[in-house]
Parts: C-alpha cells; structure tokens; sequence
C-alpha cells in the first residue's frame, strides 16, 4: 500500500511539475543567464522618465532612501516588499520566479537531481 501511494505522490508531483514548467515557459531562458542585468529599479525608472523626487514624494520618503533601495536591489539585498512598493509607484509590478539553472524545464532538474541521487549511490 506505501509504495502505490508512494507511486501516486511521485504521479502528483509529476503533474505539478508540468503545469510549473508551462506556467513558467517564458522564463526557462532566464534560468540559462548567470544573474540578471543590476540596476533593474534605476533603468525602469529612468526609462518611464520617473525622478527619483516623484518617488520620494509619493512614497513619503526622501530622495537618499530611494537611492539606498536602488543600490540594494543591485546588490541583491532588497525586500520584496520594498521592491513591489517601488514598482507599484511606477505603475509596475514586479514577476518573480524560481527556474532550474541552465534553462531546465522543472521535469529536467527533478530527473537530473534523481539521476545524481543513483549515481551518488553507486
């Protein structure tokens, strides 16, 4: 009986994958680059021709925070909330996603990390 729900959870799983990897088709590519162009908050920003003033003055904080965030979301270190506050004020919002390296669909990975498991064994 364990191993046929076993069977069934690994069936379950394979459908959730699937529907993760169509979901997420369009940012498999992403998944080959090593780490996403910096700066990702100043280019839009500068590109939809948003002063940093503008957002400081709506989000009620002064021009040096907006700057910090800036520089935090290129180091990597910005909350998501901070991040979605920021896009909302530029009638953004932000996408975020979790892809395998190397542009591997979902399926990919979890028959590669199963295959590294045997061969870890063997």
């Amino acid at each position: 009986m364990e191993e046929r729900d076993g069977a069934m959870k690994m069936d379950e799983r394979a459908m959730f994958r699937e529907k993760l990897d169509k979901e997420q088709r369009h940012m498999q590519a992403q998944g080959r680059r090593e780490f996403l162009s910096p700066h990702w908050l100043r280019r839009v920003r500068q590109a939809l021709g948003v002063s940093m003033e503008e957002m400081a003055e709506e989000l009620q904080m002064n021009r040096s925070a907006i700057f910090r965030m800036e520089e935090s979301e290129a180091a990597r270190t910005i909350s998501l909330k901070s991040l979605d506050k920021l896009a909302a004020t530029m009638g953004c919002k932000v996408v975020y996603a979790i892809v395998p390296h190397q542009g591997r669909t979902l399926t990919q990975q979890a028959e590669w990390r199963r295959w590294t498991k045997q061969v870890l064994k063997g």
